[in-house]
């Protein structure tokens, strides 16, 4: 199955060199000199976030993730429409899902305050708010790539196009993250972000109903009363995407070797019998928790430096929300 995504591995290896000298210049320590107060200040507020509801650090997570996967890591989420553009706040994968706007709101004015001016870009708040909700949840933390700057734009077709629906087989999924010049491994790895969070009813209804044969039966029994089989009822309703949704943990890969997996793209990372592709790393990662950490981690930052704008391309935002001449 994967064999017939491969094609898309040739296009994935131009986006790589396309963005590998942008990418060279990001620096972990490229606010040390600007504003050595800025980084504790994301981790202070992103910390006192998580405390007052777990589910925001998935939330946060799930952000840098949305934003990376349309145009790079620019920040282009955050912004709302405008008369020149759509943006991607209501694109289908991010409409009534994607959340914590307001957080990075809180933190781009206190980052501005603590900073005495704006030389941190929304987008660096997105990537570095993602690892220290990552870390705050009992996972692993990790130098992030700094110096990104912010699009001018944004796209509610790119977003619609880009970011892998739930819904997708095996072969979509690889091509999905090919197309970012990101690896079969890495799909794994990013997928195990479903450590943390939950997911509404409307992503997982088809496959409560439809999939019996590859869904735990006690699984699908304890799923019945939280999202009915008629669409539009229930559809805001909420289930974890593996047992333990506010501790960061390899729960997430035990759940789909026991066909516990919430989402269709879940489980289709393990098909069982050792007949996937996927099905060898499903497995190592449920034995090696720690291998996941260390290599989550690894797979973050290479996420993390997809086609960044640098230097004097975009800008760095006053609000997240527009660019700085409105």
């Amino acid at each position: 199955m994967v064999s017939s995504a491969m094609a898309a591995v040739a296009v994935a290896f131009a986006v790589v060199v396309a963005a590998t000298t942008s990418s060279a210049q990001l620096d972990p320590h490229f606010y040390d000199g600007l504003c050595p107060a800025a980084l504790p200040t994301i981790k202070r507020i992103v910390e006192e976030a998580v405390a007052a509801e777990p589910r925001m650090g998935a939330s946060l997570l799930r952000l840098h993730f949305h934003d990376c996967f349309v145009n790079g890591c620019d920040g282009s989420i955050l912004l709302d429409d405008t008369p020149f553009f759509t943006g991607e706040k209501n694109a289908a994968p991010n409409m009534n899902s994607v959340r914590g706007f307001d957080v990075i709101d809180r933190i781009k004015d206190a980052v501005n305050a603590a900073c005495r001016r704006n030389v941190v870009s929304c987008a660096d708040i997105v990537a570095v708010a993602a690892r220290d909700s990552i870390a705050a949840l009992g996972g692993p933390s990790y130098h992030v790539p700094l110096g990104r700057r912010d699009s001018r734009t944004a796209s509610q077709a790119a977003a619609n196009s880009s970011i892998p629906a739930p819904t997708l087989n095996l072969d979509g999924l690889v091509s999905s993250f090919a197309a970012q010049g990101l690896s079969v491994q890495d799909l794994v790895l990013l997928s195990g972000a479903h450590t943390l969070g939950f997911s509404r009813c409307t992503n997982f209804r088809d496959r409560l109903y439809n999939e019996t044969a590859t869904l735990d039966a006690s699984l699908a029994a304890s799923l019945g009363g939280t999202c009915p089989r008629t669409a539009g009822a229930g559809d805001d309703n909420l289930a974890p995407l593996d047992p333990t949704p506010a501790r960061f943990d390899a729960a997430y890969y035990a759940s789909l070797l026991r066909a516990r997996g919430l989402l269709h793209s879940d489980q289709q990372l393990f098909a069982g019998g050792g007949l996937g592709a996927t099905d060898g790393l499903v497995r190592f990662y449920a034995a090696n928790p720690d291998a996941f950490r260390r290599d989550f981690a690894e797979s973050m930052v290479r996420m993390a430096t997809l086609s960044p704008l640098v230097g004097s391309q975009g800008e760095v935002r006053v609000n997240c929300r527009k660019v700085n001449y409105y």
